[in-house]
């Protein structure tokens, strides 16, 4: 007997170690994941990063943006017609009803709303096809290599498809977009319509993290049957921004919250300071260029110590330059040894002026033609 209660009591332990150590370990339930750095393009976690996957209205990210980028040209007003009309999630337009291509952005990011992501489409490129491929050449700008677009809502098709690290890319993108960044963190927002124009309705933001989780600062919510649930994310602490993708996952809350903390209690950020801001420029049609060096942001681990960052650049440059070209680079130190390198830019273009050509670069391209 005591030999058999001894038996017993050995296996209850464990069970109850096991237990405790799965409890202890990080789980997460989604069939893809990523937690992303938008501020040195680094991923931290993932797991199924580059499987492409259905991401139903995530999808709203890209047609939300495009929708803003072609608002802050013209701003006109879309009325709703019967070719707009959509199934499934709705910011409950009607035929006749208008509205602005702005306020259609905002019931996509909301209430998304598939006719509002149709009613965009339709307005921007004239159909849906040819909204396609303007989504499908911005994921190319943005380097989506595992992406192709064929709704504008995110509604099922076998060609309509992602990848957890492409929809990081893609938010980190989107949220460089001051009227994106800005409608994404509201909790819910109201639109006026133009007709009627006593109308007005307020719509909520589904993407619970906002209220459940302080330091996210937007996102976008994802369901259908052949998706399951999905969702993007953003959250910035003391000044660090990461991006959390979860594709078909139950438990995308909790999952976004256990990346953020995991994220953020390994990682700062720290802003490097230059007090150079601008480069001679030999050749130019100005004789500076501008550069990227101000508050120029690293991300560290957490126990790094005596982090310093060094800039090094040229002493000047030969024109022509073209903006975001390569010109120098930051590099962050810790205890001697390099953590990372970090690319400076020229912030703007600056055209060859042949009246201000020295014999040297005169020399230079001579060699260079004849090569």
């Amino acid at each position: 007997m005591k030999k058999l209660l001894s038996f017993l009591l050995s296996c209850v332990f464990c069970v109850l170690s096991t237990v405790c150590v799965h409890a202890e370990e990080r789980s997460i339930s989604a069939a893809a994941y990523v937690l992303f750095c938008p501020d040195n393009g680094r991923v931290i976690l993932g797991d199924n990063a580059d499987k492409q996957l259905p991401m139903a209205s995530t999808t709203k990210i890209m047609t939300t943006l495009l929708t803003l980028e072609e608002a802050a040209v013209d701003n006109r007003v879309v009325e709703f017609t019967d070719e707009m009309v959509a199934e499934g999630s709705s910011m409950y337009l009607k035929k006749g009803e208008k509205v602005t291509l702005y306020d259609l952005a905002v019931g996509m990011m909301m209430q998304s709303g598939n006719d509002a992501a149709n009613a965009a489409a339709i307005s921007v490129a004239g159909s849906f096809e040819a909204f396609a491929d303007m989504m499908n050449e911005k994921a190319a700008v943005i380097g989506m290599t595992h992406t192709h677009f064929i709704t504008p809502s995110g509604l099922d098709d076998e060609q309509h498809y992602s990848t957890a690290y492409d929809m990081a890319l893609l938010m980190a993108y989107a949220m460089q977009n001051e009227d994106f960044a800005f409608i994404t963190a509201q909790t819910s927002m109201e639109v006026h319509f133009i007709y009627p124009a006593d109308k007005f309705i307020t719509y909520p933001n589904h993407n619970k993290l906002l209220r459940m989780y302080k330091d996210c600062i937007g996102g976008k919510t994802g369901f259908t049957d052949a998706a399951g649930r999905c969702l993007v994310t953003a959250a910035r602490r003391d000044d660090l921004t990461l991006i959390a993708v979860t594709l078909n996952d139950r438990n995308d809350w909790g999952d976004h919250t256990e990346l953020y903390e995991e994220g953020f209690s390994r990682y700062k950020a720290m802003t490097v300071n230059s007090e150079i801001d601008s480069i001679s420029v030999v050749g130019g049609e100005a004789d500076l260029v501008s550069l990227n060096t101000e508050d120029l942001r690293v991300v560290v681990p957490v126990e790094a110590e005596d982090v310093t960052a060094q800039v090094y650049l040229p002493s000047f440059l030969y024109a022509p330059i073209e903006e975001g070209s390569v010109v120098g680079k930051v590099v962050c130190i810790s205890n001697g040894e390099v953590l990372f390198e970090k690319p400076v830019k020229a912030a703007q273009t600056i055209g060859q002026d042949r009246k201000k050509r020295s014999l040297f670069t005169y020399i230079k391209d001579l060699l260079h033609w004849h090569s």
